[in-house]
């Protein structure tokens, strides 16, 4: 690799600036929810910040200030609308330009430019972000669907800034995928000119990896609503209950485990190479393991007969 290949290889651009900041943050907060209780003053805001749904019940007392931004959870719907509809549209304008050559639009190209995206011929297959931008497509609608059809919302709540960056994300997400796709100006660059030549082995196996955790973070969530439906399919409570089965034998939030996998499936389809999609995944592994730890802690200080042997995120491990 030519010196100064390498050099934008381990540049910190400003989406890997973002991604960077975004995984310390939620490392330091997870780490401070492992510090004994007394040891460090408590916030009532940051506490109010980092938990949603159930996990706000299992707080203390919450200030009257704190319950003014709150907005119910079942608004989780909205994040996923706005990934259909924002990533569906870069996922159009990368095919157009793939197949049809339809250069990007001036201020999409020049977004993507300030967020750091190179100009560079090679390096990155078109092939990899193409289908890391599907499967994140393909996620949101599942995703969606499952808010809309199978997930029973309680009246839990979540805060307006987790609401107002769960809007964000998505939006910032798909700029990250698109922005690994190499480029002739305005031009995606295919090297070959033949966008299915470039398939690898690790394009398959991401593909597997995307299908096998789709399937059992779905079955995670149906596992979830049926807990709060009787034999009809019914609802008939918005109470919570001890979930069983699939993956829940063994870690409190599969879900959120599965979350995780989905986007390990991702790095592999960049060929388990791409630096700024493993600092995605990073911020991934700490987000998601700081709610699957307050989860866990729910459940225990909730039901005296949770199984002992069920790990909060990580199988026999955490």
């Amino acid at each position: 690799m030519a010196p100064g290949a390498r050099a934008e290889l381990w540049a910190l651009s400003p989406l890997r600036a973002v991604w960077l900041s975004l995984a310390a943050a939620f490392l330091l907060a997870l780490l401070l929810q492992l510090v004994p209780p007394g040891l460090l003053p408590g916030s009532a805001l940051f506490q109010d910040l980092i938990r949603y749904g159930k996990t706000k019940l299992g707080a203390s007392l919450r200030p009257a200030v704190c319950r003014s931004f709150d907005v119910p959870k079942r608004y989780f719907s909205h994040f996923y609308i706005i990934s259909v509809l924002w990533n569906g549209f870069l996922l159009w304008c990368l095919t157009q330009s793939l197949f049809l050559g339809v250069p990007f639009p001036n201020w999409l190209h020049t977004l993507l430019r300030i967020l750091g995206a190179a100009q560079f011929r090679g390096g990155e297959l078109a092939l990899s972000a193409f289908l890391v931008l599907v499967f994140l497509w393909l996620h949101s609608l599942r995703r969606l669907f499952e808010c809309f059809y199978v997930s029973v919302f309680s009246n839990a709540v979540i805060h307006t800034v987790h609401y107002c960056f769960g809007l964000v994300y998505y939006i910032l997400i798909g700029l990250t995928v698109l922005s690994q796709v190499p480029m002739d100006d305005r031009n995606v660059y295919v090297t070959g000119k033949n966008l299915f030549m470039q398939a690898r082995w690790f394009h398959i196996l991401g593909m597997l990896m995307f299908i096998w955790s789709s399937v059992h973070q779905y079955k995670c969530h149906v596992i979830l609503s049926n807990l709060r439906k009787n034999k009809t399919g019914v609802v008939i409570h918005c109470d919570y209950r001890i979930p069983f089965g699939d993956w829940f034998e063994y870690v409190s939030s599969p879900n959120y485990l599965a979350e995780l996998m989905l986007y390990i499936s991702m790095a592999a389809t960049f060929g388990f190479h791409n630096l700024t999609w493993w600092l995605v995944v990073t911020y991934v592994f700490f987000s998601q393991a700081l709610s699957a730890f307050l989860s866990h802690r729910f459940y225990r200080s909730k039901f005296v007969s949770y199984p002992k042997h069920r790990k909060a995120f990580l199988p026999f491990l955490f």
